[in-house]
């Protein structure tokens, strides 16, 4: 997708025939296949999205390594003279093996695909430049399908050169655009590239004060560098304003929105609250759950529309929070709402709210699209009538026939799972103004990226546990030691616990050797026989009845074992059941394993998550499942899992359009970001609206990058 700060949306003329705008099949070298292909597989449709693919990688081409000190596994560039050539194999398994030479020691060339070229010009004695990764298979080291030429002392070689590598896939390249054919159709408008075509996007006084180069020269230099400075200039300036139209679009639609959306003002907590609060607890509450409160029901008297985020790590008590703000909504004349992802997690809280609500005698009810017939019919009536206080429910509340009576707060517990057209549909439901929104995750999320994710949020963190919890012990075995891990979970169940088993997958994969739902069920009998143990299965494909059941018979203690799919994430608490065994815990990722984990641990024994691998681990998933085995706190796995995996996916769901960085990373740049979002912030203290002249530029790319109209001032 092109940057809209990058390139304007007007047609830009490079030539007389050519403009950024013009669509990528046009650009020569391309025609109508490849264009089809570069806009499937990359989503290039322009020549200025071309521009835009960097590269994520460079290759110094003018350093030469010796074969004696090569590393392992990492690229280098050799000069070598051909010892020996020979074809082996037959038919498929077919290949062509080089032996070559530098002087220091030899080495091994193969390739699988033999081109007729290959077998002409590998003539022993001749001289090459070869570039590729290096093995070591046991006996000597190995090159395979290197980027090669020959090597001619008196010309220039196209590959000694700082080189830049770009992503393209099997698919690009077996139609030759490979990261070479990549380059080849960027080199030739480079040079057309300057400021009338590139204008600048950000103000002057910013580049000066930086000391950032131009953006025509940042693309120059980010494409084809001549040196590592220029390198690191075209970097520095492409990912600072990456950053800074992030930051700077967030914190103006946030203040457009506190200046535009007034709210619902809740002036007292009420006597709900102050009769729960002091007569009814069921626990006493932590620091950082009062902290909270204030924090929210500050927002709620301020009279602009609340949007905030409640971050807490798993068990910390954010259901509790969500309660209390509720019935100070009631305590104000109010009906308070909860959303919630699954219909599993919808009936956990309604089940939990409800048991609250009543000992203060407020009606609270649950809403999911299974609820049909007289049954919905007369919870309509009464939310329209106002009768009922509370109610909980999937995305089913969001539907046209949901009338509330006076709607004033919403909490939304796993945003991520909501969209912003969905969420929308609440606004509907409110009259003048729109209801305060309370987002809830049980994901903790590094600074940086909550800025990122959540950047238009308010955000209150939970970061104590409820007193007495015991921490949860998380223990690796290796397939190897299956039958020890089986016996522990014997003595457990002997002593009255339950035990939850969770597998990646419901059904073979022929690509991935995992231990699957299935197959899993049945070596477990083998080893746990009915009916002297009783075990129960979840998974997402089974009907809502059926999986209900199940789940109730592990709840109510008449089931020892629950074998599930990641169904169980969210949405059980069962305090006895004290063990979290997760296979193939090496395809998961750390916040999904760390939101397993918090299934356990709900009770006053000591819990255990049991770790299981295959006996071979990749050294990502090695420093994973050490993480986790090391510590329990949220906030530590999470920035553990950005490093590992990036921001993409941190929370297990892509964040779809939120963030979408081409040259910056959010871990590694944090530094950039940080003087990103403190400029931001400058800018925009000082020319809230962006006026000043010098900030004109500023305006018209949040005119391009945000079209602040109604979507922006949804949560």
């Amino acid at each position: 997708m092109t940057f809209p700060f990058y390139f304007s949306q007007n047609f830009i003329l490079l030539n007389q025939d050519l403009s950024l705008s013009t669509p990528i099949e046009y650009l020569k070298g391309v025609g109508p296949q490849r264009g089809e292909l570069l806009r499937k597989q990359l989503n290039v449709h322009s020549i200025g999205d071309l521009l835009t693919h960097f590269p994520f990688r460079y290759v110094d081409k003018t350093v030469f390594s010796s074969i004696s000190q090569l590393v392992p596994n990492e690229y280098a560039q050799i000069l070598v003279s051909v010892v020996n050539i020979e074809e082996r194999g037959m038919g498929r398994s077919k290949r062509l093996i080089a032996i070559v030479d530098d002087g220091t020691s030899k080495m091994e060339i193969l390739w699988f695909k033999i081109h007729r070229w290959l077998s002409e010009s590998l003539v022993r004695g001749s001289k090459w430049i070869m570039y590729g990764k290096c093995e070591f298979n046991g006996f000597r080291w190995q090159m395979i399908h290197p980027d090669m030429e020959v090597y001619q002392a008196q010309s220039t070689s196209t590959l000694s050169k700082f080189e830049p590598v770009y992503s393209n896939g099997e698919i690009l390249a077996s139609k030759g655009l490979n990261s070479k054919g990549i380059l080849k159709l960027i080199t030739p408008v480079i040079p057309l590239l300057n400021e009338k075509n590139i204008p600048e996007s950000l103000p002057n006084y910013l580049l000066e004060k930086l000391g950032l180069i131009p953006s025509w020269q940042a693309f120059r230099q980010i494409h084809l560098p001549k040196s590592i400075k220029e390198l690191e200039d075209a970097q520095a300036r492409l990912k600072f304003e990456e950053l800074f139209y992030i930051r700077l679009k967030i914190i103006f639609a946030k203040a457009q929105r506190a200046q535009l959306n007034k709210g619902f003002i809740f002036s007292k907590s009420g006597d709900f609250f102050q009769n729960y609060f002091h007569h009814h607890l069921p626990f006493a509450l932590t620091g950082a759950q009062k902290r909270v409160i204030k924090e929210i029901h500050g927002d709620m008297m301020s009279g602009k529309q609340m949007n905030r985020l409640l971050q807490g790590d798993v068990g910390s008590g954010k259901t509790m929070v969500a309660f209390l703000c509720m019935i100070i909504a009631v305590g104000n004349g109010f009906q308070a709402c909860l959303m919630a992802p699954t219909e599993v997690l919808a009936a956990q809280h309604a089940t939990a709210i409800g048991n609250y609500a009543d000992s203060i005698g407020l009606n609270c009810c649950l809403l999911t699209s299974n609820i049909k017939g007289k049954e919905r019919n007369a919870i309509l009536k009464d939310l329209a009538e106002g009768k009922l206080h509370l109610i909980v429910g999937t995305h089913a509340l969001l539907e046209d026939w949901v009338v509330f009576n006076n709607l004033g707060l919403c909490v939304i517990d796993e945003q991520h799972r909501f969209g912003v057209g969905q969420r929308a549909k609440l606004w509907e439901k409110t009259k003048p103004h729109p209801p305060h929104i309370l987002v809830m995750t049980a994901t903790p999320i590094p600074r940086t990226l909550a800025m990122t994710l959540y950047g238009d949020l308010d955000i209150s963190i939970i970061d104590e546990l409820p007193p007495g919890r015991k921490e949860i012990k998380t223990l690796h075995f290796k397939d190897v030691h299956r039958g020890k891990m089986f016996e522990f979970v014997r003595q457990q169940i002997e002593l009255g616990r339950q035990i939850y088993i969770v597998y990646p997958l419901i059904e073979e994969s022929e690509k991935l050797d995992l231990e699957n739902l299935n197959t899993g069920y049945e070596k477990l009998l083998q080893y746990f026989p009915l009916p002297q143990y009783r075990i129960s299965i979840v998974h997402g494909k089974m009907k809502p009845t059926d999986k209900h059941t199940e789940m109730q018979r592990f709840v109510t203690g008449s089931s020892h074992i629950m074998v599930a799919t990641t169904v169980i994430e969210v949405g059980v608490n069962v305090p006895n059941a004290s063990v979290m065994i997760i296979e193939n815990a090496e395809r998961f990722g750390l916040s999904q394993l760390h939101q397993l984990r918090g299934r356990v641990g709900r009770g006053a024994d000591q819990s255990y998550c049991i770790l299981m691998t295959s006996d071979k681990l990749s050294k990502d998933s090695v420093a994973r499942i050490k993480t986790m085995c090391d510590t329990n706190d949220g906030f530590k796995i999470a920035e553990a899992d950005l490093e590992l995996r990036g921001p993409g996916d941190l929370e297990g769901t892509k964040q779809s359009g939120l963030i979408e960085l081409k040259v910056a990373n959010i871990f590694e740049d944090s530094k950039i970001f940080q003087a990103a979002n403190a400029w931001a912030e400058k800018i925009l203290e000082k020319d809230p609206n962006l006026e000043n002249p010098l900030n004109s530029v500023l305006k018209q790319q949040l005119i391009k990058l945000e079209k602040i109209k109604f979507w922006s001032r949804i949560s």
